[in-house]
């Protein structure tokens, strides 16, 4: 799959559409696609937690965010917007339908 940029940068609908194609055609999720889409909806995911100041317990996580200026030890405890969680339980919901780890 390839992921064209959209007119409106960031939005991540190019993406998500490319995802549902993904998740309707029953693509495994070893396949170099999902494997690319799996490490967008992480990076998207854990993003929303860095702007919010959430300390990764990772090494995964403090290698690619780092834990400079966090605040928050606990996910819970971020404090996010309605629809800052409700992405975050979409893209959740796309990396589990995905297979992703």
């Amino acid at each position: 799959m390839k992921i064209i940029p959209s007119a409106a940068a960031g939005t991540g609908c190019t993406l998500l559409l490319g995802i549902a194609v993904l998740a309707a055609t029953g693509v495994a999720a070893t396949s170099p696609a999902n494997a690319q889409s799996c490490q967008a909806l992480w990076v998207e995911r854990n993003s929303i937690y860095k702007e919010a100041g959430y300390c990764f317990k990772t090494a995964r996580a403090i290698d690619y965010f780092g834990n400079a200026g966090c605040m928050y030890n606990s996910e819970g405890s971020v404090p996010l917007s309605r629809g800052a969680r409700a992405r975050i339980g979409e893209i959740s919901r796309l990396e589990a339908r995905l297979g992703c780890n």
